[in-house]
């Protein structure tokens, strides 16, 4: 991705290449700590913004421009995917880019490029002697964040039943629920003797006939 919008030397994370020069090998450190911008994060967790990004770089020159090798070290904030609390982590990302000089995107780079399978992915350029650190740091603490965060290794979650932590209540339960589909079996289940009989059947045993049941007198 080409720089085409100016640069600001006074934003935080652009960078001065002038100190380094261009003779190949040259090398200089750079640590500077920097206020979190936003967007670092997906949905569960993230950098809070104006949180302390501390970034540690090296400059090395060579033939093509200027190859940037950091670490980024911030604070994270979210919650936990199986119990919801609120969790405080830290991330630590490592990342390298090559920052080309402007001419180096002349005719036999770009020939390069074409016979190149792998030119997917979009070139950065130095704009005079300054680059953005920016979109390469971003990359960079986006994908070293978890994408399930939780607030321990053994987190048990919630109940699915009711939402209790069970965490907080070790010995937590529910009765098994029966299924509506059975539960009339159920309930004729209860009414079964061991023999197979059922109360109701003893009713019909011992009710009194009544006046119209009477044997007749031969």
């Amino acid at each position: 991705m080409a720089l085409n919008a100016p640069l600001d030397y006074r934003a935080p994370l652009v960078f001065d290449t002038r100190e380094l020069g261009r003779r190949p090998g040259a090398l200089r450190r750079v640590s500077r700590t920097v206020e979190a911008p936003e967007g670092l994060g997906i949905e569960v967790i993230g950098v809070p913004v104006g949180a302390p990004l501390d970034v540690e770089l090296r400059l090395e020159s060579v033939m093509e421009g200027v190859l940037v090798t950091g670490t980024v070290r911030a604070p994270l904030a979210g919650e936990c995917v199986r119990c919801l609390e609120p969790l405080a982590q830290e991330v630590t990302a490592d990342f390298q880019e090559m920052f080309s000089y402007p001419e180096s995107e002349g005719p036999a780079r770009r020939q390069a490029d074409a016979a190149d399978e792998e030119g997917d992915e979009e070139s950065l350029f130095l704009q005079g002697d300054l680059f953005d650190l920016e979109p390469v740091l971003r990359d960079a603490v986006v994908l070293a964040l978890p994408l399930q965060p939780v607030c321990r290794e053994d987190c048990p979650g919630l109940c699915p039943d009711c939402g209790v932590q069970l965490a907080q209540d070790p010995d937590h339960h529910h009765d098994d629920a029966v299924d509506i589909r059975w539960a009339a079996l159920r309930d004729l289940a209860g009414q079964l003797r061991p023999d197979g009989s059922s109360a109701g059947q003893d009713k019909q045993a011992k009710a009194p006939r009544g006046r119209g049941d009477d044997p007749q007198e031969t």
